[in-house]
């Protein structure tokens, strides 16, 4: 298959764009080796995601080390609603990446930068929607969170998002527009903002926390200071930087067009971050439903939701380089679809999905090897009923975690080629069509037990389909590259 791809990638890429510049930051995605791109983009991507994990990580390790366990069971109600505004944050961030990645490919310069100041007002607006609607329904809210009403975490959960609501808007911008500024080919750029963001949390959170001794509100201030550093940094480049467009308010051009677009090449991301927000949820109530008979106490519940708060933890560091991974390969992939250089375009996927699964695999190894290390990085003086149940369901959870960095590269191939609802319906069938379903019947029939083995039997349906789809697109772009 490959070799009937690469027969004419030589004569695709005397494709020029004569309005673009020759030697731009863009022009380098169609014309320098694939290896060195996806080098290039995605350590700064990977590193990116990772700090941009760094936020609830460092958050929970050092509320569960400076308050208590059951904190942490306080930010994982928090959690769902968080995650809503990053499926916002995505759905226009990365939409707009998408859409000006294909334009400037096309040499379509002028709709590319209106794709970028539409990104900024859809991230602003919306932003300051969520956090007005969540300050006056907070309690509304609260109320739906999953937790039992004794649940002690409960608690924590109000203290925190009262405070964390007001970053709303720059985490938005912050992380929306960064991908906008990756997609021109400033991957670094892209890194050193989230990087900022980050490392000021990590240092704000202990000063909060242990110094001032303000517990999970200082958590929730370290966080919301970091991301307005990281938001400010990110757009003052777009007005001022050396980009291939520029942010300029005054050509912004309103068109419903243009926004139905964005959204458009967002949505797979979007649902997939709304779904992933149902079913932390879902993880929440069943952890309430099930905790205290499966663990034998009292608190049962607050203590399974800690352990899920841990284990999310960590498999979001784990996931998250594959994200990056995804981020940084997706320019090169719009580039090249658009400018119909279709080797480019195969062999960039397959370095992507390669370097995914070596991630995963890894994570695999040392959730398997190492699971009572990774949890006490979190609660080192937690209770016995934490550590059993913790490492027990990371060990399950983590049994067919090698097969998903291969399933969420291969789900983003297909936005890529325009095909955004099969791309939806790959992104969802883990976190949806399969998970979902896994928990409320393995839940019922084995209760708490049974809700953690629905990870990896939803693991495994969804790569076997996905497999069979993907196959199928690869011999119709190996038909495009002309045989």
């Amino acid at each position: 298959m490959s070799g009937a791809i690469y027969k004419n990638e030589n004569e695709t890429e005397q494709v020029k764009h004569p309005a673009r510049p020759r030697g731009d930051a863009a022009d380098r995605l169609g014309t320098e080796p694939i290896g060195r791109l996806l080098v290039r983009f995605s350590i700064p991507a990977v590193t990116g995601m990772l700090v941009n994990a760094l936020y609830n990580v460092v958050d929970r390790i050092f509320v569960g080390r400076g308050v208590n366990e059951i904190a942490l069971g306080g930010l994982s109600l928090v959690l769902p609603l968080m995650t809503v505004s990053m499926a916002f944050a995505m759905l226009f961030g990365v939409g707009s990446a998408n859409m000006i990645s294909m334009r400037l490919g096309q040499g379509r310069r002028q709709e590319a930068e209106n794709a970028l100041n539409h990104c900024l007002v859809l991230l602003a607006v919306v932003g300051f929607l969520l956090m007005g609607l969540g300050l006056v329904f907070l309690e509304p809210v609260l109320s739906v969170l999953g937790a039992q009403e004794d649940s002690q975490a409960l608690d924590y959960a109000r203290r925190y998002l009262r405070i964390i609501l007001y970053g709303s808007p720059f985490m938005m911008v912050g992380f929306g527009f960064s991908h906008c500024t990756r997609a021109q080919g400033f991957p670094v750029v892209t890194m050193v903002s989230m990087i900022l963001g980050a490392v000021l949390n990590t240092i704000l959170d202990p000063v909060f926390i242990f110094i001032f001794h303000w517990g999970v509100e200082g958590a929730a201030w370290a966080t919301i200071i970091s991301q307005l550093v990281s938001a400010i940094w990110i757009v003052a480049f777009n007005i001022r930087g050396r980009t291939v467009i520029k942010l300029r308010p005054r050509s912004f051009r309103p068109s419903l067009g243009i926004i139905g677009q964005i959204m458009a090449f967002g949505s797979a991301q979007f649902l997939l971050q709304f779904i992933m927000s149902g079913v932390q949820l879902l993880y929440n109530t069943s952890m309430g439903w099930y905790g205290q008979e499966a663990l034998g106490t009292e608190n049962g519940g607050d203590i399974a939701l800690s352990g899920m708060s841990i284990n999310g933890s960590i498999a979001m560091l784990i996931l998250m380089p594959v994200f990056g991974i995804n981020q940084g390969a997706q320019p090169i992939l719009g580039y090249n679809y658009g400018a119909k250089k279709y080797g480019r375009v195969f062999r960039a996927w397959l370095g992507a999905t390669a370097a995914a699964t070596a991630i995963c695999t890894l994570g695999f190894a040392l959730g398997e090897i190492f699971p009572l290390a990774l949890v006490k990085l979190f609660a080192p003086d937690g209770s016995p009923q934490l550590f059993r149940f913790s490492v027990w369901a990371l060990r399950v959870m983590l049994l067919l975690f090698p097969l998903n960095g291969f399933q969420i590269v291969a789900a983003n191939m297909f936005v890529v080629t325009g095909r955004p609802r099969v791309s939806i319906f790959l992104t969802t069938l883990r976190q949806c069509i399969a998970l979902i379903p896994c928990i409320l019947i393995f839940g019922k029939i084995w209760g708490l037990w049974g809700v953690v083995a629905a990870a990896p039997v939803a693991d495994g349906f969804s790569f076997l389909l996905t497999a069979v789809m993907i196959a199928i697109e690869l011999k119709a772009l190996r038909k495009m590259a002309g045989k």
